[in-house]
């Protein structure tokens, strides 16, 4: 059986969209901290693909939740959220399955995370469609306008994944632009540290954070260089 994880990212998709007629099922892990855009976004990627993506999700609906359960963010081993809301999901649904090929959307800059991949999912087999076709997160973004579906909202305000809003492992920058575009979910998630006693930000709590502090990571812009042109000649 052959399986694309969809991510609600454009990189996902597109992978998904390359290996369409080869794919049995598509799945996508929702979190309720998504965008609510990633669900206009899912339609209008089934409609392209002419497939149903089938959604998955945790009892634990919100990353909230998920702390407040385990009374922990993050640590040197990842977030809790990512293994409650993401991994433990996609262990339940492998639980029982064998002979299973995985389709994955890292792109040409994502190497050393699909060699992690591999190494840590050996029992199944992997494909890295983006990566085979050496296409890069911004040829992604081209080769979707291309094909006439509209980037998830947080790409259009200017982040550089469809993540959940408020995404733990943001850094200074991060959270900064998220205090101006999102301020209820800022304020919600600073109450929330303190009422743990534990940070998302290593040892800055984020009612501490000065607003000028941190790097914004620059926005993904539309392209298709000459790679992507070749490979879009196949795609079209």
């Amino acid at each position: 059986m052959i399986i694309s994880w969809f991510s609600a990212g454009v990189s996902s998709f597109i992978a998904t969209y390359i290996e369409r007629d080869h794919i049995d099922k598509i799945l996508y892990t929702h979190i309720d901290d998504q965008h609510p855009d990633s669900m206009r976004f899912l339609k209008d990627c089934e409609r392209v693909l002419g497939k149903e993506i089938d959604v998955l999700q945790s009892k634990y609906k919100t990353v909230n939740d998920v702390i407040r359960q385990f009374r922990f963010i993050n640590g040197p081993y990842g977030a809790k959220c990512t293994d409650i809301l993401k991994r433990r999901v996609r262990k339940e649904w492998e639980y029982g399955k064998d002979n299973l090929t995985y389709i994955w959307g890292y792109d040409i800059e994502e190497k050393d995370r699909a060699e992690r991949l591999l190494e840590s999912k050996p029992q199944f087999k992997h494909k890295f469609p983006l990566i085979e076709r050496q296409l890069t997160k911004e040829d992604c973004h081209g080769i979707l306008r291309k094909l006439g579906i509209k980037r998830p909202m947080m790409y259009e305000l200017g982040y550089r994944n469809n993540n959940c809003i408020g995404c733990v492992k943001g850094g200074m920058g991060y959270w900064n632009r998220i205090r101006k575009d999102f301020p209820e979910v800022f304020k919600a998630r600073a109450e929330l540290e303190r009422e743990i006693g534990a940070s998302c930000i290593k040892d800055v709590y984020l009612d501490e954070l000065e607003p000028n502090r941190g790097r914004l990571e620059e926005e993904v812009i539309e392209e298709c260089n000459i790679i992507c042109q070749l490979q879009s000649n196949d795609l079209f």
